[in-house]
């Protein structure tokens, strides 16, 4: 089993520059995942010359991928969206995600992206009595939206399905496929994609500037920032970014097996079921079911929060789901995802401020966990907003300002608590490190220092600052990864500190403690 998304493994390699040097184009997208290339590509086509800036390979940071699928049901999207932005929202939602549906399906065919496109019908399903309640009501609020839902019992899971609704012929697809189609593309039509270049600064001037870690730079009128969660956005979008985890395995089961639909879970049990084409091999070509007559299943759930520990146990009970679910007993990879959620469960796209000064500023994030369709809505709107197109009417709760008005007196950052470092390690203190484990992690307070601790497999302690550079919160550890990661803003860590995920710009800094416990010795 590896650790490495199966979109990755079996999705190709790329092999972009890193940025050196200063350069201009008439847009520089920041973030290389779905949105970012969405919109770069989408740019492209009207002619802008566009440079799209990755911190590390692109559709490979923060998702993998994901779970592929383009839907117009999500979880519990209308009836949330229609309780706290209203009803003229959530139509103003289906509106949107029936088109984006549509053009992504319109695109892949136009690109011949040989992306393992397929139509199958989507279910929302409730596993058990207490989500039916929910499930219902999600029901009525979606046909109150306009989406053509229709409410049943649910076929097509071994489990069982106490009540589904499901929307026929929505798409799921090979994610990487299709983004690294539209990224040859837009650079074939004169663009550019820049890889292991993250950005750590961006200048709102006229004209903006972006600027890397390694020293280079972009100028351009307008800048795209399509990361999870922004590096320039005003506070209130910030503020109100949440992020969310979740859990991916995929393995192979036979063709007659094998789900026909894409299912969501509603409730606490359950889990979310897709199928795909078989490659040969990892990264060999798919048919229809396989050289052998099978097909891949992809099984992702246990939402959770960065840094809340018992990854590992999480692993398991997904893995036993999906045996006694769908016959995977063969788990061949597993992986996680992280996206951003905000309160009024719609996605922030469009102009980041009203401010003259942020006029050249754009923002595409907050997709709660479905990228597909809300990335081609971000590169749609963003597009037409760059080109000073009137927007269509259903973009309007999409818009970044709403949350500037929706910001509440008690909606601040009060800052991290530092503590005071004594520079001496007591005897409990010692115990709690020597209670680490090979191969685990905890955060533990030395010296009067909170400190991020990590023991490896040859027995050596490693220790730096438990709080994360960006904001100061105290990061997890997470046991099957084997990262420190940070439950306010989602940024992630390698044991020794290194970063491997912003929105930090920074790795952890080393712990003053440490040398403390180093001179004890």
């Amino acid at each position: 089993m590896t650790d490495e998304a199966y979109w990755t493994d079996s999705g190709g390699e790329t092999g972009y520059p890193r940025l050196d040097g200063r350069g201009r184009a008439d847009v520089a997208v920041v973030g290389g995942g779905a949105a970012g290339l969405w919109t770069a590509w989408e740019l492209a086509r009207t002619g802008r010359r566009v440079a799209l800036l990755e911190a590390g390979r692109i559709v490979e940071a923060a998702k993998g991928g994901g779970a592929g699928q383009a839907s117009m049901i999500q979880t519990l999207a209308y009836d949330r969206i229609a309780r706290t932005a209203g009803p003229d929202a959530a139509r103003c939602f289906a509106e949107a995600q029936a088109l984006a549906v549509e053009r992504l399906a319109q695109v892949a065919q136009a690109l011949d992206a040989d992306c393992e496109l397929e139509r199958r019908p989507a279910y929302i399903y409730a596993a058990d009595e207490h989500a039916l309640p929910e499930l219902h009501e999600e029901w009525a609020a979606a046909i109150e939206a306009g989406v053509p839902a229709v409410y049943g019992a649910g076929s097509g899971l071994p489990s069982a399905m106490l009540g589904a609704m499901s929307v026929e012929a929505q798409l799921q697809f090979h994610p990487r496929k299709l983004l690294l189609a539209l990224a040859r593309d837009l650079v074939r039509r004169g663009s550019t994609v820049y890889e292991h270049s993250r950005v750590v600064t961006v200048d709102e001037g006229e004209p903006c500037v972006v600027m890397t870690e390694s020293g280079g730079s972009v100028a351009a009128e307008h800048v795209v920032v399509a990361t999870g969660f922004p590096i320039a956005a005003p506070s209130a979008v910030r503020r109100a970014l949440r992020p969310r985890r979740e859990l991916l395995l995929a393995g192979p089961v036979s063709a007659g097996q094998a789900p026909d639909g894409m299912y969501t879970a509603v409730g606490d049990l359950g889990a979310s079921v897709r199928t795909a084409p078989l490659a040969d091999g990892a990264g060999g070509a798919a048919g229809a079911d396989g050289a052998d007559g099978r097909r891949m299943v992809v099984i992702s759930g246990e939402q959770h929060e960065p840094g809340s520990g018992g990854i590992a146990e999480r692993y398991a009970r997904l893995s036993a789901w999906a045996a006694a679910a769908v016959g995977l007993t063969d788990v061949t990879y597993r992986w996680s995802a992280q996206d951003y959620a905000t309160p009024d469960h719609l996605p922030v796209i469009g102009r980041a401020s009203a401010a003259p000064d942020r006029r050249g500023v754009w923002l595409a994030t907050g997709f709660g966990g479905w990228d597909a369709t809300n990335a081609v809505l971000a590169g749609r709107l963003i597009t037409a907003g760059i080109r000073g197109e009137r927007l269509p009417a259903w973009a309007g709760p999409f818009a970044p300002i709403r949350l500037e008005q929706d910001l509440r007196p008690e909606d601040t950052w009060s800052g991290p608590v530092r503590s005071i470092v004594r520079h001496r390690v007591e005897p409990d203190e010692r115990q709690a490190l020597d209670a680490i484990r090979p191969g685990e992690g905890a955060v533990v307070e030395v010296g009067g220092e909170h400190c991020a601790a990590y023991r490896d497999e040859s027995g050596l302690l490693r220790m730096v600052s438990a709080l994360c550079p960006h904001r100061g919160c105290t990061v997890g550890f997470n046991d099957a990864e084997k990262t420190w990661e940070c439950p306010c803003h989602g940024s992630r860590f390698a044991p020794d500190g290194a970063l491997l995920q912003g929105p930090a710009v920074e790795p952890l800094a080393p712990a003053r403690a440490y040398l403390a416990l180093a001179a004890a010795e």
